[in-house]
């Protein structure tokens, strides 16, 4: 449930979006070990990107929603994303000018013919049996998420985070805490920190409680 956006799913309705979303992202040409950078506040496309990016192998790079264009480069160079998904603003920061000022050529690009273009998800048969296929061969041991340090002692630094690390952390959190599928977890935290993706998120998906 997205309480500001005034959507709520099923936990099958989720796991259609999703399973859409991983479709489109390798319908788009993304790989496995591709990594994508999501770039965006706590909305319900957020959760969605997170878990398709996992069934279709693809490493998801949290990207802290206050950045500047400097940090953004940084980040997008450092660890060689492969694509953006992004917001449209935070606050006083403007995103699709903040990345046209950084990539000038955005603006004249076809869609899906700039490495960090923001273009829509677009799954067909051939992505769905491709999915299929991908999904066969990921390891738990695969990296699957890079989340950054806040950096106060140098630059940031990318923490690479594998599918056994940070799913095991949410299950046992779940267990410890005791809950259900009765049970409903506020996530007010930024999905962008480990706190609301694993804390929040992957510890609900663990037990069947409800993200709010």
């Amino acid at each position: 449930m997205s309480v500001h956006q005034q959507v709520r799913f099923t936990w099958r309705e989720f796991g259609d979006r999703v399973n859409e979303y991983a479709a489109g992202l390798v319908g788009l040409g993304f790989q496995p070990g591709d990594r994508l950078g999501i770039w965006a506040t706590n909305v319900w496309e957020w959760a969605v990107a997170q878990f398709a990016t996992a069934q279709a192998g693809i490493v998801l790079v949290n990207i802290n929603p206050a950045y500047r264009s400097n940090e953004l480069a940084y980040v997008l160079n450092k660890v060689e994303c492969s694509g953006l998904i992004t917001g449209v603003a935070f606050k006083t920061s403007d995103y699709i000018a903040m990345l046209n000022e950084l990539l000038p050529e955005l603006s004249d690009s076809a869609p899906g013919q700039l490495a960090a273009a923001a273009v829509p998800a677009a799954a067909d048969a051939a992505a769905r049996r491709r999915l299929a296929e991908i999904e066969t061969t990921l390891d738990p041991h695969d990296p699957i998420n890079i989340q950054f340090t806040s950096g106060t002692t140098g630059a940031p630094k990318g923490a690479t985070l594998s599918h056994h690390n940070i799913l095991n952390n949410a299950y046992f959190i779940g267990r410890t805490l005791g809950y259900t599928a009765a049970d409903r977890i506020c996530i007010p935290v930024p999905l962008y920190h480990c706190f609301g993706m694993v804390g929040g998120n992957l510890v609900a998906i663990t037990c069947g409680a409800a993200m709010v």
